[in-house]
């Protein structure tokens, strides 16, 4: 038998990010798989409420958490969720990181765009004179 390449599977305890709704951007984990199409998802510490969500509007992350029973309740995700510190893993990761930088440049204003083109500025040209002296 060959290894698959593929690593995220539609699992009770995977991690997950919804990509619609009002709790878009936030992750939570699956609880129960319901069909082919759909499962219920909580998130007891994001703030995500407990509700069955299609697949097509989430995205697999490569966490997951074990020993989840099937079906648990808010209390025992949260404790599970806590106990693993699965939310501080989820904001180290690259993923998370680039996400909320992606976030914090949508949000700026136009001085604060300004002054992000003269750092880079600043230091294309720091970099371009270290690189001359050098050859």
């Amino acid at each position: 038998m060959t290894d698959s390449t593929f690593k995220r599977f539609v699992e009770v305890g995977r991690v997950i990010l919804l990509k619609s709704g009002p709790s878009a951007g936030k992750i939570a984990v699956i609880v129960e798989i319901i069909d082919h199409n759909r499962a219920i998802i909580d998130g007891p510490t994001t703030g995500v409420p407990r509700q069955a969500f299609p697949y097509k509007h989430l995205t697999l992350t490569p966490l997951t958490v074990k020993k989840l029973p099937r079906g648990a309740r808010s209390g025992a995700v949260k404790k599970i969720l806590e106990k693993e510190a699965t939310v501080q893993k989820w904001e180290k990761s690259a993923w998370a990181v680039k996400r909320a930088a992606v976030e914090k440049r949508r949000n700026l204003n136009d001085f604060a765009r300004f002054s992000v083109m003269l750092e880079k500025k600043r230091r294309r040209d720091s970099v371009r004179k270290a690189l001359k002296n050098k050859a």
